[in-house]
Formats: structure tokens, C-alpha cells, sequence
């Protein structure tokens, strides 16, 4: 692109393009990233949330046995 550029006589108007075509691009990768770890970190903090549950719960259910 650069050599078309600069044959042409227009390399500032061909950066630009170029650059934009980047940014468009990343901005796509950016977006499909995201869209890929949302489900993982809502299970994720699902999991933490069910394992500190879980914590809580179990020495609660095993005093209830020593009672009965």
C-alpha cells in the first residue's frame, strides 16, 4: 500500500486508509473478544458464588445432623 502510495503521489490519503481499515478491524476483533467472555465470567462468578454458598451451607447442614 505504502508503494502505491507514494507511486501514485497520494501515500498520506493511503495511510489513512490503511490505518482505517486497522481500526475497523480491531474494533471487530475487540468486539467478538467481548462477546466471548461474557458467558465465561458470568460462569465463572457463578461458580464462585455457588462454591461460597456451598462453604456456608455445609457446616450448617452437619450441625443439624449432630442435633437429630
Amino acid at each position: 500500500m505504502i508503494a502505491v502510495g507514494e507511486r501514485s503521489g497520494q501515500l498520506e490519503q493511503m495511510l489513512e486508509n490503511v490505518a482505517l481499515a486497522y481500526d475497523q478491524e480491531i474494533d471487530a476483533k475487540m468486539g467478538r473478544l467481548t462477546t466471548l467472555l461474557e458467558p465465561l465470567m458470568i460462569l465463572l462468578m457463578g461458580g464462585s458464588v455457588a462454591f461460597v454458598v456451598f462453604s456456608i451451607l455445609s457446616p450448617i447442614m452437619e450441625m443439624n445432623e449432630f442435633v437429630s
